[in-house]
């Protein structure tokens, strides 16, 4: 998760997490990525069940809930123990949380607990009385999806309406007082309506965007070809970096985050060394501090049968399950082969990924992306953009 609007526009400065002590406990949630203990924010997939059918979803969501969910008492132990072993956010997530009845008793007992509880949610059944109820249990943050704007947006989510009924569930987020924003996954069928969704942000006034480079998991396995290349990749960062310092510069600024891609950071780094000297050395910092990559350390996934996966998307590969061990055991058991070395995951990187001046920053990117393109998860990135002259160290020169 790269913080645009933190980073280019100078919202952020280094001294901000620095005086919490860099302590995830501690931190506001605009600094938590800038952590040094990487409790794990956890993505509990508490359903399959959705009411969409969207092209690209990771979970290969079904219409109905399957047999072997976790209940609501299973759900409440697994929060019981990640309040203990200091895990900040708990992010609810599916298929669509908001099919699960007992999803506002669930958020709220994490809130309880001291959690931040936030949804991931296609925004289409927030009704009026469910977002004040979602304002009364203190839910933190409601992430809604949209991928453009309504006949694109129709068309990736399978039903016809749900852009209309997702602009509701922002509108009715709103008026309880919840603070909301919007969640974009990036494509070739889309990237062109990046600028209506800045638009869209001015318009309704939310706050914050996160924008999502395509993950090729689920059903977004077959989307390998819908990606875009390495320069489109490039243009539609500089594009979402360009509308963001529009809206900072005219008064309207709005928290921008690009997510699933690290070498955003470098790129960006290396935009603003160009730029400004002075403001691109405060970058940097933060960068190191972000440390990139963080599945299996700083990110983890819960399915909704108890499975634990490294990040959202690495489900084919489960290091135990929450009904037999607790997360926080799972999560440390380093003797398990592939947790360990995700621990440390830059020793293992091969290719351009192992003498890359950014790993540090980066983290070896994304596993998976790897994993799915070339059957080797230690492979370089395939979605990396970042030119073998910007990668090299210049020291080697």
């Amino acid at each position: 998760m790269i913080g645009i609007s933190k980073l280019y526009c100078g919202t952020v400065e280094p001294s901000d997490a620095l005086r919490y002590g860099r302590h995830s406990a501690q931190l506001p949630s605009h600094l938590l990525q800038f952590s040094a203990d990487k409790r794990p924010v956890v993505v509990w997939n508490t359903t399959r069940a959705c009411n969409l059918k969207c092209v690209h979803c990771y979970a290969h969501a079904k219409e109905h809930a399957v047999a072997d969910e976790l209940t609501t008492a299973e759900g409440k132990t697994l929060i019981d123990d990640l309040a203990q072993f200091g895990a900040p956010v708990m992010l609810f997530s599916g298929g669509e949380p908001l099919v699960r009845k007992d999803l506002p008793d669930l958020a709220e007992y994490a809130v309880k607990k001291g959690m931040r509880a936030v949804i991931s949610t296609n925004g289409t059944l927030i009704t009026k009385t469910l977002a004040r109820t979602l304002k009364n249990i203190g839910l933190s943050y409601v992430g809604i999806s949209l991928d453009g704007m309504e006949t694109i947006n129709d068309r990736f989510r399978g039903v016809k309406g749900s852009f209309k009924k997702a602009l509701n569930g922002i509108e009715n987020c709103q008026s309880a007082g919840i603070k909301v924003g919007l969640r974009f996954t990036i494509n070739k069928f889309n990237v062109g309506e990046i600028p209506s969704i800045f638009q869209l942000l001015e318009k309704m006034e939310i706050p914050r965007v996160c924008f999502y480079h395509l993950v090729y998991a689920g059903r977004g396995s077959k989307m390998v070809e819908e990606d875009l290349t390495l320069q489109q990749t490039r243009e539609a960062v500089d594009l979402i970096i360009d509308h963001t310092k529009d809206l900072h510069d005219r008064g309207k600024a709005k928290e921008v985050l690009t997510v699933d891609n690290h070498a955003d950071g470098p790129y960006l780094y290396m935009r603003m060394l160009k730029e400004n000297p002075e403001r691109a050395a405060d970058i940097l910092e933060l960068l190191k501090m972000n440390e990139g990559n963080s599945s299996g350390r700083g990110i983890g996934c819960i399915s909704w049968n108890g499975d634990v996966h490294a990040d959202q998307f690495w489900r084919h590969y489960s290091f135990g399950n929450v009904r037999q061990r607790p997360f926080s055991e799972i999560w440390t058991d380093t003797s398990e082969p592939l947790m360990g070395k995700l621990k440390e995951k830059k020793k293992h990187v091969t290719g351009r990924c192992a003498t890359c001046r950014w790993l540090n920053i980066c983290g070896g990117n994304f596993r998976v992306r790897a994993e799915a393109v070339s059957d080797d998860l230690w492979a370089p990135d395939p979605a990396c953009y970042l030119t073998d002259e910007e990668i090299a160290d210049p020291g080697q020169d």
